[in-house]
């Protein structure tokens, strides 16, 4: 008998997001050599098979040992239902958080032209045809990727090498199902009493590791030899399906079928009611949204805890605590009967209930000492939030509650590094008529926050007029409020600092007027502090953030606060005393990086090298630079096309090229160009955890005889600050 492989496999040498093995890779030894030696002559291999025949788990095994210089990425669209997203999630696997307003496509275009990786796309089934236009320009415009596709039928595109995954030979099938049950029952082995019974067992189930999974699970309540009795009877039962269906299919649903046989009619009706959910979800979700008509909330965790030791459900440690998962087949099978109960319409709605509740939750909880476990929830129930909004966005009469979670989860769209998708969403929820104007005009000054920040000052200025004009009418003086807020942002960014000033200071008696303290309003004095710094104002400034930053330590919170370190920093640089500079930037980085806020991040870099240039380190200020113009094209404009924000990029370039030259300055920025978003963290916090680029020596001082070179006034502010 072939021996197991090693559940965990050596860390790879290339970069990429494939999982670790948490247990023993069973078999597959042949086919993983003919899938090498494809993926080693073709650029696209799609694997092929029936649902449950381990199509995932084999090509991550094969992907694995796959060599490419620039990594292996997994994508996993199992959960992904709108056929727009299918970029964003393939943008996301790669780490390519975007907040410009270029489609997803354009984004990975330009990521993988020019870079040798392996792409592995799980689960694209039920988004067949977006999933091929976009492979197939991918491969078009990237000579050095390859494409692994995983699925139950091919893509059908030109160049693919369609793969049939088998079910396990017998000898695999039995080692599978012994050491699974194993993992049930400590000491469970093979021996004289059990192995026909197991052999026989494995030859029903074909082989189907699914289904050897399944009853697996099973031998801690039966012995090998009563899961073939009650086999016997489930086979009979639920053989047949479609005519027209695969035998392996109708296999399948066998396994499945009796799985859920199987359980008591509570286990049956929860496994039903938990196909509602995306992805993972939780203990709490779950008494939620299943109890009722027959299934006392109480009694949830009793019958989940059944459905885990069964392999129904997957228990799975996060950022957000413990979490469930149901697998896709699973998940199908339980929504056949639920759709057959007549009750999916009533559990799909009660789904929703609970995410706008969650969502309403993490809007309050955001301006709090929570806000990282908000951002680490929210990131979490991503698919489960998206399914929420393609329900309340698809029913008719629902559209408001559509907008409602559109517009509140405007933190995790600006503050978590998700503009692209929440842009998607809110331009599909503005362009319904809700019956409620509070939502619409809530989603719409987040439109327009939200393009502001990609710079689409065209976009933005018409979400923002359209609600502050709706809201006059209404009379509504929140909507009023922020309208006004996000219009002066805008005239911040496009270098309008006279109407800012104006703006952001009506906009703030207005939050006073109607009693608002939250984020938003601290930013809003952080950005009129900034009106007032580019103004030469720096009392003023420094008083606004002082405000903010005794607030946030009242509160616990920190985005906002990092925004006020930053016009902190940006005071001390001006003011010359660039240690204290670093130091606010510093733990204003490690707070942006923390949330994924892609514009705190580059903005405290961008500061960052400045300071590291008068520091006496041109070379390392210059590295930093790089590093920050490899993040700009995924935010916007390089600082907003402004000039007062350019102001202190422009003193450090000069300050650089001075000291370094032109040749060496190039050379050092591009040696920043290499770094990802992580290591130019590390690197711009003082390189913990990042070795040093041999051809960037960083000296940290200039002989004192160099003296910095002068920068003259931008065209629209005047003299510059630092």
């Amino acid at each position: 008998m072939q021996r197991s492989q090693p559940a965990r496999r050596p860390a790879p040498a290339v970069p990429g997001n494939l999982p670790l093995e948490l247990d023993a890779f069973v078999g597959r030894s042949a086919e993983l050599a003919r899938l090498a030696e494809a993926l080693g002559t073709v650029r696209l291999v799609t694997v092929t098979g029936m649902g449950g025949v381990g199509k995932t788990r084999f090509a991550a095994r094969a992907a694995a040992g796959t060599d490419v210089r620039d990594g292996v990425w997994r994508v996993d669209l199992s959960s992904v239902r709108d056929p727009e997203l299918v970029g964003h999630a393939v943008a996301e696997a790669l780490g390519l958080t975007d907040h410009t307003a270029k489609p997803p496509r354009r984004v990975l275009l330009d990521h993988v032209a020019g870079r040798r990786l392996l792409l592995v796309l799980d689960g694209f089934e039920h988004l067949v045809d977006t999933s091929a236009s976009l492979v197939g320009e991918l491969l078009r415009r990237a000579p050095g990727l390859r494409v692994l596709a995983v699925g139950r039928r091919p893509l059908d595109i030109a160049g693919e090498r369609v793969f049939p995954l088998a079910p396990l030979d017998v000898a695999e099938a039995v080692e599978l199902f012994t050491d699974r049950a194993a993992a049930r029952v400590p000491g469970f082995a093979l021996d004289e009493g059990n192995a026909s019974d197991v052999r026989e067992l494995c030859l029903r189930l074909d082989g189907i590791p699914l289904a050897l999974e399944l009853a697996a699970g099973r031998v801690g309540a039966l012995s090998p030899a009563q899961l073939l009795d009650r086999l016997e009877d489930r086979f009979r039962l639920l053989t047949g399906g479609a005519r027209d269906a695969s035998p392996r299919h109708r296999t399948l649903r066998t396994a499945i079928g009796w799985s859920h046989e199987l359980c008591t009619p509570g286990e049956r009706l929860l496994w039903a009611r938990l196909s509602v959910f995306a992805g993972q979800f939780d203990l709490e979700a779950a008494e939620y949204v299943c109890s009722g008509d027959g299934l006392l909330a109480d009694d949830v965790l009793d019958v989940l805890g059944e459905l885990l030791a069964q392999s129904v459900l997957s228990r799975e440690e996060t950022a957000a605590g413990v979490r469930y998962r149901m697998l896709d087949t699973v998940r199908a099978y339980g929504a056949h009967w639920l759709a057959a109960a007549g009750d999916a319409e009533r559990l799909r709605r009660r789904h929703r209930d609970w995410y706008m509740g969650l969502v309403t939750w993490c809007e309050l909880d955001w301006f709090s000492p929570r806000q990282g476990e908000v951002a680490a929830r929210v990131e979490t129930e991503l698919p489960n939030l998206r399914r929420a909004l393609e329900y309340s966005l698809g029913e008719p009469g629902e559209a408001h509650l559509g907008q409602y979670l559109a517009g509140s989860l405007w933190f995790y769209w600006v503050g978590c590094g998700r503009l692209s998708e929440g842009r998607h969403w809110l331009e599909r929820s503005v362009e319904l008529d809700g019956d409620r104007d509070q939502s619409r005009l809530k989603a719409l000054w987040v439109l327009g926050y939200v393009a502001v920040l990609q710079g689409d000052p065209v976009a933005a200025l018409s979400a923002l007029q359209e609600c502050r004009e709706e809201a006059e009418r209404c009379g509504n003086a929140v909507a009023l409020a922020y309208a006004e807020h996000r219009t002066g942002c805008l005239a911040l960014v496009t270098d309008d600092m006279a109407r800012a000033e104006v703006l952001l200071r009506s906009s703030l008696d207005r939050y006073r007027a109607i009693g608002e303290l939250n984020s938003n309003v601290l930013m809003g004095q952080v950005e009129l502090a900034m009106a007032l710094a580019f103004q030469g104002d720096m009392a003023g400034a420094v008083r606004l953030c002082e405000d903010v930053r005794g607030v946030c330590e009242d509160h616990g919170e920190r985005w906002a606060l990092a925004y006020a370190l930053y016009v902190l920093a940006y005071q001390a640089q001006a003011e010359g005393d660039p240690a204290r500079g670093r130091g606010l930037l510093e733990r204003g980085l490690g707070i942006a990086h923390g949330f994924r806020d892609l514009l705190g991040t580059v903005l405290s870099v961008e500061l960052l090298a400045l300071v590291t240039a008068v520091e006496g380190d041109p070379a390392e200020a210059a590295l930093l630079q790089g590093a920050a113009s490899r993040m700009w094209p995924s935010v916007g404009l390089p600082l907003f096309g402004s000039a007062y924000y350019n102001a202190p990029h422009e003193r450090c370039a000069a300050l650089s090229r001075q000291q370094l030259g032109d040749e060496r300055y190039e050379e050092c920025v591009r040696a920043g160009e290499l770094l990802g978003r992580d290591a130019a963290v590390a690197r711009a916090l003082g390189g913990a955890g990042v070795p040093p680029l041999g051809a960037v020596p960083s000296p940290r001082r200039l002989p004192p005889d160099v003296r910095e070179p002068a920068v003259s006034p931008t065209s629209k502010g005047g003299e510059t600050t630092g």
